[in-house]
């Protein structure tokens, strides 16, 4: 059994893609994404997902594919959006932050949410009123993504770059090996 060498959380268009696999490469290490994980083992778009099974089908295989990807990958890991809505994968990020492992919340304000959203038809929940989905999707979760996380960083604004090396500075030297 192997544990993520970081878990990175946020809301939509706070960068975990952008930042984890920078991360990853910059440590020599895999990235994974579990939205990913879930649109391979169905074959469907997350999107499509939620159109033809509906949200609760889709947050049900989502919360199955973070106790794997947790208990399985021993690189970068990140989750979607929505993941921490899950009480039981709330459950599984805290006990992994309390044993020493890391969970980066990316946090993101509206304005730089909403520019890098954009009108993207890969997000489902933010298909109808992106800037007010955004404004209650960042109300509703952030005290969820604090529950959780070990460091919080914040990317509004911000170039990768800068994002990625704080990131970096928030490893313990144990878990990356250097």
């Amino acid at each position: 059994m192997s544990a993520p060498i970081l878990v990175l959380v946020g809301p939509p268009a706070s960068g975990k893609t952008t930042v984890g696999t920078a991360v990853a490469d910059a440590l020599g290490v895999g990235f994974r994404d579990t939205d990913h994980d879930v649109e391979l083992q169905t074959g469907s778009r997350i999107a499509d997902l939620f159109v033809t099974e509906g949200e609760a089908h889709f947050r049900a295989l989502e919360e199955q594919a973070v106790a794997r990807a947790l208990a399985e990958h021993d690189g970068v890991l990140a989750l979607g959006g929505g993941a921490v809505m899950s009480a039981a994968t709330r459950a599984s990020l805290v006990s992994y932050g309390r044993t020493g492992g890391t969970v980066v919340w990316l946090d993101v304000d509206l304005p730089s949410a909403a520019k890098r959203a954009g009108l993207s038809r890969d997000r489902p929940l933010l298909a109808l009123n992106p800037r007010a989905m955004l404004r209650q999707m960042l109300q509703t979760r952030a005290p969820l993504y604090g529950e959780v996380a070990t460091v919080t960083v914040q990317t509004g604004g911000r170039v990768p770059d800068d994002v990625v090396a704080e990131v970096l500075a928030a490893l313990p030297t144990s878990r990356t090996g250097r």
